[in-house]
């Protein structure tokens, strides 16, 4: 019988370093190790990620990476099948510092090299945490990307809808600087709203009166700076109100994602799913008012909610080697001509949900 696949996984396509190793069991996957190497302290006090800054750190950290996921798991470079690296899309040196190191140890390793869409590792990592069986629908929302999918094979996914304009946690995160929190914004947003009244300001639901499953955030965050100008302005108290702008701020999107998450749902289930399931992936797939208005619209339904532990909701390296594990399965490999990728749609049959431009189509 031959011994399940253990494949490196190394992840570098925004601001985290990371890297894991994770082996294919019979039915599910076994996570070895998992190291990611934060950039938050080099980043804070430009209240945003630095493209040139994180690419440094990545070339810099990634060794590092690399050697503690392998001491962690026991295991030396002769041990592992296959080397996945997040080919794109994402920012483009740090994608580049990920895959020129992972074509480096593939050609002196002689090991497998798999090149992996960073959105199709979260989509499938409900097939790692839990084996959820396909075709199940996807929430994928994080700093950069916002869109529902029918996940239909580890190459093969259907877009439904998505953002328009602001991914979510763009929004967390330029709400969180026009309030004076840190960076990241999205956990800092959470705690804060914990002390404030969400039905406080009236702040508008984008798109909630068109059908479809196609979200906007760009209209509420205009709509954050709008209040707190006008609070400024007249002199009020700006530091009493922190608290119910976040809170505020957090329902409505919660509201938005979980009305429009209802509609994803009825096109998904008009498909015959024979175990229907919606999971949630990403960055802002942590938030916790976020995940219990998904989980109440699952419960509504009576299909499966799925939700990947904290830690493999933002970026990883253990869902990069998943979804190399995956991709083994199908007999894919990559060639040393793999290129980094800033932009990669996850479903190419469709006309992107934000303009291509000269570089491709951005999701």
């Amino acid at each position: 019988m031959r011994a399940p696949e253990t494949v490196l996984g190394i992840e570098t396509s925004c601001d985290d370093t990371a890297a894991a190793v994770v082996r294919a069991g019979p039915a599910d996957g076994r996570i070895l190790s998992n190291v990611v190497m934060s950039q938050d302290r080099l980043h804070a006090a430009y209240g945003g990620v630095v493209p040139e800054i994180a690419a440094r750190a990545h070339a810099e950290k990634i060794d590092l990476a690399v050697e503690a996921a392998l001491a962690e798991a026991g295991l030396d470079l002769s041990g592992i099948d296959g080397v996945a690296v997040t080919a794109g899309p994402g920012l483009i040196g740090g994608v580049l510092a990920g895959v020129m190191f992972a074509k480096g140890l593939a050609a002196a390793t002689g090991k497998a090299l798999l090149g992996v869409n960073h959105l199709a590792g979260h989509a499938l990592t409900p097939r790692l945490t839990d084996d959820l069986a396909y075709p199940y629908l996807l929430l994928l929302v994080s700093g950069g990307h916002c869109q529902f999918l029918i996940v239909r094979g580890a190459d093969s996914f259907h877009r439904l809808g998505g953002t328009i304009d602001d991914a979510p946690g763009e929004a967390f995160d330029k709400t969180a600087r026009a309030l004076g929190l840190g960076h990241p914004g999205g956990p800092e947003i959470e705690q804060l709203a914990k002390a404030g009244d969400p039905a406080r300001y009236a702040f508008p639901r984008p798109l909630l009166d068109r059908p479809g499953a196609d979200m906007s955030f760009s209209g509420l965050k205009t709509a954050i700076m709008r209040e707190i100008d006008r609070i400024t302005l007249a002199g009020l108290d700006i530091e009493g109100e922190r608290a119910h702008i976040a809170a505020s701020f957090q329902d409505a999107v919660a509201e938005v994602v979980a009305k429009k998450t209802e509609a994803a749902l009825a096109f998904y289930l008009a498909e015959g799913p024979a175990r229907p399931a919606i999971a949630v992936a990403g960055g802002v797939a942590a938030n916790r008012t976020i995940r219990s208005r998904l989980e109440t619209v699952a419960q509504k339904a009576g299909v499966d909610f799925v939700a990947p532990p904290l830690p493999l909701c933002t970026d990883n390296g253990a869902m990069i080697a998943w979804a190399g594990i995956e991709l083994m399965g199908l007999g894919q490999r990559s060639d040393f001509a793999l290129a980094a990728r800033p932009r990669w749609p996850l479903d190419t049959a469709q006309a992107p949900l934000i303009g291509s431009g000269k570089k491709g189509a951005k999701a």
